[in-house]
């Protein structure tokens, strides 16, 4: 292999034979990394850089590499060389994958230079900064220099430009996103911030946190001020905001789920095959997949410069169970087809992509070790990665809503009738090739209105299932549930949690889930098929359903992996809450992206709690969501156009803001039709896809695989372990990541009591439904209806007050009185029901069941008008306050007439015999204090001017030795 392919990743490279360099390798690298360190480096260890690493920095800029113009450093070598053995070949494209690069510039090129993550190689590549119109001109030598081989080409460059002003450095940053160009030169776009997000198998995920649009023009050169296209097009560009919600991986590929990374990384090494995390992109989740084509068609290695990046939501979370740690990640994928804002993307165009396509998978994974390979090392044979997918997206039908009014809420039009649903068949034949069947279509739009507006595609939707369903083979039928939960959440006695979870468990027993393993001592599970969740818009109802389907996977995750004896968890648990507050985060964020507004619905709104103090937040979010779509999304949309490569400048045609509307940037134009396949309108499907899909034994890994040291095939340990880099707790994402531990209330813990388990349920919280279903069983109020019981250790329950806060009071318990005492509730049980203290503080230390819990939370509206109408007390409440009137009139006015004998009293005693009358309260002061006051008071006739006389004084004595060269205030000698 010639040296031009050096630093490539090329698809189906062979493995090396096993040789004398890899007779004795060490399973996993050593503490001190030594032999990490030989195969990376060579003998070239010297070579280090004195620069802080900013690996985790939150948000953090990369440091550049430092130029020393003194350096004498030998002649560069290749990374490959023409008599390199196969084996170099291979580990070099891990070698130099470059994590961090430093933008220099000269007075007609930028040269961008990256350095991998041991900090030991660097590479460079030259960009030409071609005049106006020009095409992009970029090389990359392919060559690996050490730290003195690169300063020293720095200052060679240097001494070469010496006459235009040099080589200097431009900024410094963490990968090019891409290029892109509009009617005059190319720009190129970078990352300059970051902030690690999660980590999955020794990876990181990192979010954008800030970019810089470089122009690519000569360096004398200035921005044409009277290209009013140009700057139109760069401020529509800057409507784009890609540091919200858009991620990127250097080793890991987040456009995959976790289940075909490992599938397809299993699969390669079966075959003898090494593949690189760049090499099976899913180009439908790569946002800036438009802004790479320039760099793909000149370079032969791209990836080694640019990074893909996703837009959607990423969160990690840790779940602490009596010492070990599980984690939960949320990766949500956002479809870059057919992509916009709400009302002016619906339905789905004549390719089959759907509006607000997002593909949400839980990652839940146990933390005994940090890769994907087990001990031994057995590849990618974990068992302690799980994962979940879910999809949701609009409904594939032609289906628009004029937004141009002012409603609210615009009338829906089916504006094209497709009697063989050609949109939906060429959607759920892509749904069937991405996750194999079945497909599980959640349907939530409502079913009766008084005006039909949801309803029409509700039937129109059945009807497009059941069309396509009479030509699917027997269980591979697409299963259609729809649930007016709209309706449900409404309607008086409408339980929409319990209908929720009923759905939930029926859908992951369908799909199943995947859980990784070799086969052989721990058994594996793949997920075939997936949930597709829709309402109308795709937000609210949506990401409750999904909430709950997750968490029924979640419990099956944790059952999987050791965690839980059974696969059910509980709400108002320190998991489900931790769960809850990082899908709120998810519905969240998909809301902003597509409705301009965060969920205006969230769970708390379906579990009928806390209706008071959301009830403003809801109706905010609304007008925020109205505003948005009326008057900000058409802009937000012609962003997404102009960055996804929807709308690409040429001459003669219309300018992007002068076309009427983008239906044909998202459609393919009818001069096409003719030109295009049609579709079968019966054997709509490909019948490979229904296929299962499989996860294959470790057994069948060849040996040349099993000798090879783990860095060659996933180098993760360089990634997340940092060796010899220094580095602190609050840097650290681990330290930083959001845990069940922050939950547990820091007093609750001292006395030993608390139960530290994340799956106790806290707090009981009640619901209007709950209320409903217990007020019919409830004859009798009970005594402890001010109260309710919180169950500790040991089966001691206790007792506490009925207060709660504003944020979890229904009106039912606002309506309830307090009582801060126990005792207090005994002489209202003596008073209401006869019962007495001791029978009370049986039923107190008693473990109350669930009726008697309902009963106790009851206070109807009718009673407390009736107690605040006619109040009464108790007989101990009467001594009480009888005593409290009778107090003063009891106290003796002397209470002793004897004196302490170690207490001064003679100054209350002449005040109380009343000698204060004769002489006064003026405190009469001694003739040297008097002396002392005058003197203080006297002013002389130059009071500005120290003379002899003062020479005594303190203050003097200390200015004079300051100016003798001591300390004012240490008498120090002065420097």
């Amino acid at each position: 292999m010639t040296s031009s392919m050096a630093g490539e990743v090329t698809s189906g490279l062979p493995l090396p034979t096993t040789g004398d360099r890899y007779r004795k390798p060490p399973p996993f690298p050593s503490l001190h990394n030594d032999e990490e360190i030989r195969l990376f480096t060579g003998n070239e260890q010297n070579d280090k850089r004195s620069v802080e690493l900013n690996h985790d920095n939150q948000p953090a800029a990369p440091q550049p590499a430092r130029r020393a113009s003194n350096l004498i450093s030998p002649d560069s070598h290749r990374a490959v060389t023409p008599n390199s053995s196969q084996d170099d070949n291979i580990l070099s494209q891990y070698m130099y994958k470059m994590h961090k690069f430093s933008l220099y510039e000269t007075a007609s090129r930028y040269y961008v230079v990256g350095v991998d993550v041991s900090e030991k190689r660097y590479r460079i590549l030259k960009i030409d900064r071609g005049s106006d119109g020009g095409e992009l001109n970029m090389t990359d030598d392919k060559i690996a220099y050490s730290l003195k081989e690169i300063n020293q080409l720095l200052d060679t460059i240097d001494d070469g430009n010496r006459g235009t002003g040099g080589i200097k450095l431009r900024c410094t940053t963490w990968g090019i996103i891409g290029f892109i160009k509009f009617t005059g030169p190319y720009y190129m776009l970078l990352i300059t911030k970051k902030s690690t997000v999660a980590m999955v198998g020794g990876h990181y995920i990192y979010q954008v946190e800030g970019t810089e649009l470089v122009p690519l023009t000569p360096g004398k050169s200035k921005a044409d001020s009277r290209n009013t296209e140009e700057q139109r097009f760069l401020g529509i560009l800057s409507n784009m905001d890609l540091t919200k919600s858009f991620y990127y991986s250097y080793s890991y590929d987040i456009t995959r789920t976790l289940q075909h990374n490992i599938i397809r990384e299993r699969s390669a090494l079966n075959k003898g095959l090494l593949l690189s995390s760049d090499e099976d992109l899913n180009t439908m989740f790569i946002w800036n997949s438009y802004l790479l084509e320039p760099a793909n068609k000149v370079l032969q290695a791209a990836y080694d410069w640019c990074r893909p990046i996703i837009h959607g939501y990423v969160d990690q979370a840790a779940l602490s169970i009596y010492g070990r740690t599980a984690h939960i990640t949320v990766i949500a994928r956002r479809s870059r087809h057919f992509a916009g804002a709400r009302f002016l993307k619906r339905g789905a165009n004549d390719l089959g992509y759907v509006a607000n396509d997002v593909e949400t998978e839980q990652i839940v994974s146990e933390s005994l070790t940090t890769s994907f390979h087990s001990p031994g090392p057995r590849l990618y044979c974990s068992p302690q990665y799980t994962s979940y997918v879910q999809h949701r997206g609009s409904i594939p039908l032609y289906w628009t809503q004029d937004s141009t009014g002012v409603t609210p809420k615009p009338p829906i039009e089916l504006n094209l009738v497709d009697p063989f649903y050609g949109a939906a068949s060429l959607h759920f034949n892509d749904l069937f090739r991405r996750y194999g069947a079945p497909i599980y279509v959640v349907n939530l739009v409502k079913s009766k209105e008084r005006q039909p507006r949801e309803s029409k595609l509700l039937r129109e939707y059945t009807h497009s299932i059941s069309y396509l369903n009479q030509f699917l083979p027997p269980g591979k039928k697409i299963i259609h549930k729809a649930w007016d939960m709209s309706r449900a959440s409404k309607v008086r006695g409408g339980d929409v949690i319990g209908n929720l979870e009923l759905i939930a468990n029926s859908v992951v027993s369908a799909t199943g889930f995947f859980q990784n393993g070799d086969g052989q001592i721990h058994p594996m599970t793949v997920q075939n098929g997936v949930a597709r969740t829709n309402c109308i818009d795709c937000l609210d109802r949506t990401n409750a359903a999904q909430f709950v389907i997750g968490k029924r996977a979640l419990g099956y995750q944790l059952h999987a992996l050791g965690i839980l004896n059974d696969t059910t968890i509980n709400y108002d648990t320190d998991a489900v809450n931790l769960f809850t507050h990082m899908w709120h985060d998810h519905g969240d964020t998909i809301a902003v992206q597509y409705g301009g507004s965060q969920l205006v619905n969230t769970m708390e709104t379906y579990r009928k709690i806390n209706q008071w103090t959301s009830h403003s937040r809801d109706m905010i979010e609304s007008f925020k969501r109205y505003y948005n779509n009326s008057f900000l999304d058409s802009q937000r949309q012609e962003a997404y156009n102009l960055f996804l490569g929807n709308y690409v400048f040429s001459h003669g045609q219309p300018l992007l803001w002068e076309l009427a509307t983008d239906y044909y940037l998202h459609h393919t134009h009818p001069r096409d039709w003719s030109f295009i396949k049609p579709c079968n309108y019966i054997n709509w499907y490909t019948p490979s896809h229904l296929h299962g899909k499989r996860l294959r034994m470790e057994s069948n890994v060849p040996d040349k695989v099993a000798n090879l040291p783990v860095e060659a095939i996933d180098d993760y340990w360089l990634e997340y372990y940092r060796p010899a880099t220094l580095s602190s707790f609050p840097k650290m994402f681990a330290y930083k990541m959001n845990s069940t531990i922050k939950y547990i209330p820091l007093k609750s813990t001292q006395d030993g009591r608390y139960d530290l388990s994340p799956f106790r349920v806290r707090a009981e919280v009640e619901t209007d439904s709950d209320r409903r279903r217990t007020k019919r069983d409830l004859g009798v109020e009970s005594p402890l209806s001010s109260f309710r019981f919180q169950q500790f250790d040991g089966g001691i329950s206790s007792v506490t007050s009925g207060k709660m806060t504003a944020r979890s009071m229904s009106l039912q318990r606002w309506l309830q009185p307090v009582q801060e005492k126990v005792a207090q509730q005994g002489f209202l049980s003596e008073i209401h029901t006869g019962i007495t203290d001791s029978e009370l503080s049986k039923q107190v230390q008693s473990k109350p069941s669930a009726l008697e819990k309902s009963k106790a939370a009851q206070w109807s509206f009718t009673k407390a008008v009736h107690v605040s109408l006619n109040p009464s007390v108790t007989e101990q409440e009467a001594e009480d306050y009888g005593r409290y009137i009778r107090h003063p009139q009891n106290l003796p006015l002397v209470v002793s007439s004897d004196t302490p004998a170690d207490v001064d009293l003679s100054e209350y005693k002449e005040y109380v015999d009343g000698s204060w009358r004769e002489k006064g309260l003026m405190v009469i002061a001694i003739d040297e204090e008097v002396a002392v006051y005058g003197e203080l008071l006297k002013v002389g006739e130059n009071p500005l001017t120290v003379t002899e006389e003062d020479a005594t004084k303190k203050r003097y004595k200390a200015y004079r030795k300051w100016l003798h060269g001591k300390s004012f205030f240490k008498q120090q000698p002065l420097d």
